[in-house]
């Protein structure tokens, strides 16, 4: 059995924990069973967004007739425009593989890692198939996958998941997507952009379920508009025949004792390609945790402390498969806080103030902070104001559709900000500073001299204006 002082299961943000382990002086070795660089790089935030600017561009061309400007696109070369993306991804995996590779502190092993007791690990398949280590720190940094839901026939039916849509060479006639959140949303954006018609069935009632409630509402409005949206409806089975697919779906209740509502008529939903963007679950399952005292919670997520320790002493845990924030600046965070708390002196907790998300859809959407349902339901004092950006100069001659929600305490600290419209993954940036690196106050925002008519003013506007108590009582 090979003896390291440090062991990564997963080359995503875990890379980041273990150049530093390196650089200490410590043996390495990391393990991967894909290509490296992890979700983010290969079937993730990297490959969507490149692709997702193309669509931006193109819905771009295509509106310009609102502003007095007549153009027409001659063509799309959209397989071109997937390969080079595709091979930019691969050319970023391969340099980082290089990289390891030539590093004499670092060892790579290609394949599945399974837990054979509480800090050993043996390899299965791929090119160290058999290969046996241990090491003094372990940390499981090995990610989620698409999670598949229950519906019947799903297994006799060719369908994508984000991994597979982010590889088409041809735009579906017709894709129908099972799934409402962000994933669902920013792909129909891309193939919708790119011609095909989109139909999106969805359990809850809005698209965006986790952003704020209102954002989520106006979102769904204006999806309505371009697409064939039945939200409030749960996939129940679905069937391929001759390259089509079908999709049944029934009305579904969402909450406590929610489900399938009784005597209601379903819908049936044809396409012919079919994508599912049902969420994602954690890849603990393959890691054979059951040989050791890791524990994991409901979901299958790795249990961790504030400090990102495991149950098991020296083994850590980080990013997606532990569950806090499924983000990639997320386990970026977390990678820079076990590095600190492995290597520094002083243990730290992670701190997760004014973790912001964003959707890369059209229009965008981004949040930071509280959502107005959780301080109604905790039953906090807050007050809201919103803010169209119509209202301002550069929003009225974008011709921008949207608003920006501020909310605060009855203090004024901020306790969230909720945007949907354009460029809302920029504009939630100075509203994340102001609550990390400010005083975390409605001054920072009102006071700061904002350009005059850039879109930031909307944001001000809303920090700015008079603002409405919320009703904190009616949850209880």
């Amino acid at each position: 059995m090979d003896e390291y002082d440090f062991l990564v299961v997963g080359s995503g943000s875990g890379l980041e924990v273990a150049n530093v382990a390196a650089r200490q002086g410590q043996s390495v070795a990391v393990i991967e069973k894909g290509p490296l660089g992890g979700t983010c790089l290969n079937r993730g935030c990297i490959p969507s967004k490149h692709l997702l600017y193309h669509a931006d561009v193109l819905e771009t061309i295509q509106r310009a007739d609102e502003f007095g400007i007549e153009a027409t696109v001659e063509d799309v070369a959209f397989a071109d425009i997937v390969g080079k993306v595709n091979e930019e991804v691969g050319e970023d995996a391969a340099g980082i593989r290089r990289g390891l590779e030539s590093s004499s502190q670092h060892d790579l092993y290609q394949g599945e890692g399974r837990f054979v007791d509480d800090r050993a690990v043996e390899i299965v398949g791929g090119e160290d198939d058999g290969a046996r280590l241990k090491a003094e720190t372990v940390l499981i940094a090995a990610g989620t996958r698409p999670a598949i839901p229950d519906i019947d026939g799903i297994e006799d039916v060719p369908y994508l998941t984000s991994t597979e849509a982010l590889q088409l060479e041809d735009p579906p006639e017709h894709l129908v997507i099972v799934g409402g959140g962000y994933i669902a949303a920013e792909l129909a954006h891309f193939f919708g952009t790119f011609g095909s018609d989109v139909t999106i069935v969805g359990r809850r009632p809005n698209l965006l379920p986790q952003a704020d409630t209102e954002v989520a509402a106006a979102f769904t409005d204006m999806y309505a508009d371009r697409f064939t949206l039945h939200t409030g409806h749960a996939a129940t089975a679905v069937s391929a025949d001759d390259g089509t697919i079908t999709v049944e779906a029934r009305p579904y209740e969402y909450g406590d004792d929610g489900g399938l509502v009784a005597d209601a008529d379903g819908v049936t939903v044809t396409g012919d390609e079919l994508l599912v963007a049902a969420g994602r679950t954690p890849n603990t399952d393959t890691l054979r945790l059951d040989r050791t005292a890791i524990e994991t919670d409901a979901q299958g997520f790795v249990e961790t402390d504030e400090y990102l320790r495991t149950t098991v002493d020296g083994v850590w845990a980080l990013g997606d498969i532990a569950g806090e924030y499924l983000l990639k600046h997320s386990a970026n965070h977390e990678a820079r806080a076990v590095a600190r708390n492995l290597f520094g002196s002083d243990l730290e907790p992670v701190d997760y103030t004014a973790m912001p998300f964003a959707v890369f859809a059209s229009p965008e959407v981004a949040g930071v902070g509280a959502r107005e349902r959780e301080l109604q339901e905790a039953g906090r004092e807050y007050a809201t104001n919103t803010y169209q950006f119509a209202d301002t100069a550069r929003g009225d001659a974008m011709n921008a559709t949207g608003f920006v929600k501020a909310i605060i305490d009855p203090e004024g600290e901020i306790l969230g900000c909720h945007i949907v419209g354009p460029d809302a993954s920029t504009l939630i940036q100075e509203v994340v500073v102001a609550m990390k690196a400010g005083t975390g106050t409605v001054r920072d925002i009102r006071e700061s001299i904002h350009v005059h008519p850039a879109l930031p003013e909307v944001v001000q506007r809303a920090f700015s204006g008079q603002f409405s108590r919320g009703d904190s009582h009616q949850h209880h």
